[in-house]
């Protein structure tokens, strides 16, 4: 029941935040700086709002078609103006006697999702562990405990110029366009079968030689989504901690994200019949491109690396894990881990139903 879980997870949060105590500051960017800094002092917290809803669990966690903006309400809203900024905000809402659901909003200028991640399991490991012992501040395994030392970033000054150039000033995010009452969500899976075929089909449809393609997982399912997408409507985001030199450590803390997206090229680049191979070839390509305005927007956020099904606050691993703010915008998937396959992918998208349905046509005879 709520009233024996909400303690558990408040006290568990609260030991949690020792390790994580930027999550807890809040970020400033003073007019004479050139870049936003993290506050934190002594008695800073995070806000944790707790909710009741009479919706029905296993609709709300299921995988079929549904409005958009149903998940909308399990989510807390990120305080913040032009120059300050919380970091992190939390919500609990329960779904009584069917099972409950954790909402985070993060604000991206401090971390990215393999942070938010590790938090997250952390959380559910202390949270976890008070059932067995009586604790002050636990340790945290070794791949939990976040590293703060900025200088295994190596990056180079003009890059660094060039991110800050391409970064708003304000630290309030931007508001979201309203969502019409058409926007669909759903969520697809690719077998660890499926992707492999699609690997095939890459190498046997692309004019470059195998060794060329980058054929990740995550390189071929948003090829394969976006297009579907293209076809049916007539940003890759990756993790640079793998791209940097030196090497940064798995457990950084921070934001290692950098905007590689799909858009400066034509729409008919990708509905014809080479498509799919043309968007392995430009999503496995190093570079940035600068986006003109009213261009369409091909682009991830998540990972399926990221482990999220996993986790365990001591009732359970995740029945649904689903990222909201895709609604926003056509061409944005998330991509997360299969449950229940170690290979298979995940992914969510959101689309006006009439498109929604020819994309989910496209999208399973191609399999």
């Amino acid at each position: 029941p709520s009233t024996l879980m909400i303690p558990k997870l408040e006290r568990s949060l609260s030991l949690v935040l020792h390790h994580y105590s930027p999550l807890a500051g809040r970020l400033t960017w003073n007019p004479q700086d050139p870049k936003p800094c993290i506050l934190v002092h002594p008695g800073d917290s995070v806000s944790l709002t707790v909710a009741e809803t009479d919706q029905d669990f296993s609709r709300v966690s299921g995988q079929e078609l549904r409005p958009a903006t149903e998940l909308r309400s399990f989510v807390p809203g990120l305080e913040a103006t032009g120059d300050s900024a919380s970091v992190l905000s939390l919500q609990v809402t329960f779904f009584p006697n069917q099972g409950f659901c954790i909402g985070i909003t993060s604000h991206h200028a401090v971390i990215d999702g393999k942070t938010s991640a590790m938090f997250i399991k952390s959380w559910a490991y202390i949270c976890r562990l008070q059932e067995h012992e009586a604790m002050d501040l636990p340790l945290l395994p070794e791949d939990l405990t976040p590293r703060f030392d900025r200088t295994v970033i190596d990056v180079l000054t003009r890059l660094e110029a060039k991110i800050m150039e391409l970064s708003s000033r304000s630290l309030k995010p931007r508001p979201g366009s309203e969502i019409a009452a058409d926007i669909v969500r759903v969520t697809l899976e690719l077998t660890r079968e499926n992707v492999e075929r699609l690997k095939e089909r890459a190498k046997n449809e692309s004019t470059r030689p195998p060794f060329e393609l980058h054929l990740s997982t995550f390189v071929i399912a948003f090829a394969y989504a976006w297009t579907c997408v293209v076809k049916a409507c007539r940003v890759r985001r990756p993790d640079f901690r793998h791209r940097l030199g030196p090497l940064v450590p798995e457990t950084y803390f921070g934001n290692c994200l950098f905007p590689i997206a799909l858009f400066g090229y034509e729409a008919k680049e990708f509905s014809e019949e080479d498509g799919f191979a043309k968007a392995v070839e430009i999503l496995g390509d190093s570079g940035v491109k600068k986006m003109k305005p009213g261009e369409q927007i091909g682009a991830v956020t998540g990972s399926p690396r990221l482990g999220i099904y996993g986790v365990d606050f001591g009732w359970g691993r995740p029945v649904k894990t689903e990222v909201v703010a895709i609604e926003h915008t056509k061409g944005f998937f998330s991509l997360l881990e299969r449950k229940d396959e170690l290979d298979g992918v995940e992914m969510g998208l959101c689309l006006k139903e009439s498109e929604m349905n020819i994309f989910l046509s496209l999208f399973k005879n191609g399999i």
